[in-house]
């Protein structure tokens, strides 16, 4: 149960880092979607390792196979299967953790919950596990886009540690991928790649914020009180490795606001009702209310740091451990496919349950 996700569409991952390979199951889709595995490729390709020289150098093609529910370019309505095969398995980087637990990462707390865990690349922790939900992701967007075809999500890195991008008036697609970080401001970009390749020479990481902007989502999407769209939004974000923060609109900086000050006035735009300003990022009440849906997600710095640091064993005794293998210095720049896939799969089971409840 918690490797899946979702009510109508829903999805269940599997797979370990180094095992044979990582998955995805696909229920609910509805039938006559166009699909092909290039539309999943696509988006695998922007999530993969070895894409650029700040991101892990382990060597992945990431290539997708749709082993069903897939004819002649259509979905047919029945479970997608989709299965991506590890290549670039290297056990033997992680003979040390077998006994020592790394800080900040989940060894310890998987051993304290099942007693057992796959040690090679933290098994279900690593971020390899999103591979399932980016593929899924990218099937979710393609049943969004076949009915609202104004949809769209744009994610982007805003900042990394201390360094922020500002962000263009009229934001696209191409102003983030039009660097390796994935920021929408090309100045901070160079900085950015510089403060990632230092701190990488010195065997440490960094953090930072993905931002988001989710347009062309109608009025309506969304559960009243336990389910509502910004709860299932935060869970769905938080789910991701490496994250530890999550506000929409306003977030935190709203406490800081008289009532008058954030409400967001309406106004009629011709027969369309709209808000002047976007303080509540779209969402009111726990609904969609048509205006642009925009979040924030903070990523812990990556916690497999290349220096030596004081931890315990599984027998609990206190040791020293220096982390090998490949890892990223910044999640950041592989986070932002992560982050939009996983808006697509919370608003596609939110349209397909409206659509379910209230035509």
């Amino acid at each position: 149960m918690s490797s899946s996700l979702g009510t109508l569409f829903r999805i269940s991952t599997w797979g370990e880092s180094h095992g044979p390979g990582v998955g995805v199951v696909v229920d609910g889709c509805p039938p006559r979607i166009p699909l092909t595995v290039e539309d999943i490729q696509h988006e695998l390709d922007r999530r993969r390792p070895g894409q650029s020289k700040i991101v892990t150098p382990r060597k992945e093609d990431d290539k997708a196979e749709i082993l069903s529910g897939v004819l002649d370019g259509l979905t047919l309505g029945t479970p997608i299967g989709l299965f991506v095969r590890n290549t670039d398995q290297r056990p033997s980087a992680y003979t040390e953790m077998q006994q020592a637990y790394r800080p900040s990462h989940a060894d310890y707390t998987y051993d304290a919950k099942y007693g057992i865990r796959a040690v090679s690349g933290g098994g279900r922790s690593s971020a390899r596990e999103t591979i399932g939900r980016v593929a899924a992701g990218a099937i979710a967007r393609k049943v969004l886009q076949h009915t609202l075809p104004a949809y769209e999500c744009l994610a982007y890195v805003k900042s990394i540690k201390d360094i922020e991008a500002k962000v263009p008036d009229k934001l696209t697609f191409e102003h983030i991928e039009s660097n390796i970080v994935r920021t929408c401001d090309g100045e901070a970009a160079e900085r950015m790649i510089h403060l990632i390749e230092t701190v990488r020479s010195e065997g440490n990481s960094v953090g930072g914020v993905v931002e988001c902007q989710v347009r062309g989502v109608p009025p309506g999407l969304g559960e009243p009180v336990f389910d509502k769209l910004e709860a299932d939004l935060a869970k769905a974000m938080l789910s991701l490795p490496a994250t530890k923060g999550f506000e929409i609109g306003s977030g935190f900086s709203g406490t800081l606001m008289t009532g008058l000050e954030h409400n967001d006035e309406f106004y009629m735009d011709g027969s369309s009702v709209r808000t002047r300003t976007n303080r509540s990022g779209g969402i009111q009440g726990g609904i969609s209310n048509g205006e642009d849906i925009v979040f924030r997600v903070a990523f812990k710095p990556t916690a497999t740091v290349l220096r030596e640091q004081k931890t315990i064993t599984n027998d609990k005794q206190e040791t020293t451990l220096s982390a090998r293998g490949r890892h990223d210095a910044c999640v950041l720049p592989r986070a932002v496919p992560m982050v939009e896939a996983m808006v697509h799969l919370v608003l596609a089971d939110h349209f397909l349950r409206q659509r379910a409840q209230c035509g």
